[in-house]
């Protein structure tokens, strides 16, 4: 069963998932979409249409504006900002007010574990790939490949992180990395991590 303070805003179009907690004064908009046990804090605000896997965290004051997707467990720090205007202006070049029709929004996506730290800045249109993370105060104007570690203003890689949000450190062979915390094991091919098979199996048996 969800439970949602009685401060908080959840439209009645939204969709909520079992288990999921909504706390203080956090708005979610209509047809928001929040999976499964999801932790949505204080003064977070999710977009209309917003896509949120199961077991995320939106931490407090974190502004998700639509359309963002999020994959599951996914962490998004406190005050971090994703963005949705390309081209953002209050007016139209004739003064008037720009309404809903006169602008097209687009999205953020971030996959599968992957962790935005806090007051980070992703700027629409951009992916961060499964299990990468972002750091602290970073301004994200690039896709972010899966498993990366990225800072700065604007982001650039510093280095490789595992599931357990650990960095990977170098491994014994040519192109591979290890996590110092489950000893899983990744191989880098042609500017693409990933696990390599049975290491990665072992290292998440030990995780659980």
């Amino acid at each position: 069963m969800d439970m949602v303070e009685a401060t908080a805003d959840v439209a009645a179009e939204a969709r909520i998932g079992s288990g999921t907690r909504i706390w203080h004064l956090a708005q979610v908009r209509e047809d928001a979409v929040v999976g499964e046990r999801c932790i949505i804090g204080r003064g977070a605000y999710i977009g209309p249409g917003v896509r949120i896997g199961d077991n995320c965290k939106i931490q407090n004051h974190a502004l998700v504006y639509e359309p963002a997707v999020l994959g599951n467990g996914v962490f998004v720090g406190p005050a971090a900002v994703f963005t949705n205007d390309t081209y953002p202006r209050a007016v139209n070049p004739d003064g008037s007010l720009k309404g809903a029709e006169d602008w097209k929004p687009v999205g953020v996506q971030v996959d599968e574990g992957a962790a935005i730290g806090a007051r980070a800045v992703c700027i629409a249109p951009v992916r961060i790939g499964a299990w990468a993370t972002v750091a602290a105060g970073a301004v994200v104007t690039r896709d972010v490949p899966p498993y990366a570690v990225v800072a700065g203003v604007p982001a650039r890689q510093v280095g490789w992180v595992g599931p357990a949000g650990h960095p990977l450190v170098p491994g014994a062979g040519k192109g591979e990395w290890t996590c110092p915390l489950t000893n899983a094991a990744f191989r880098l091919e042609d500017g693409v991590l990933g696990p390599v098979p049975g290491r990665a199996a072992q290292a998440g048996a030990q995780q659980a």
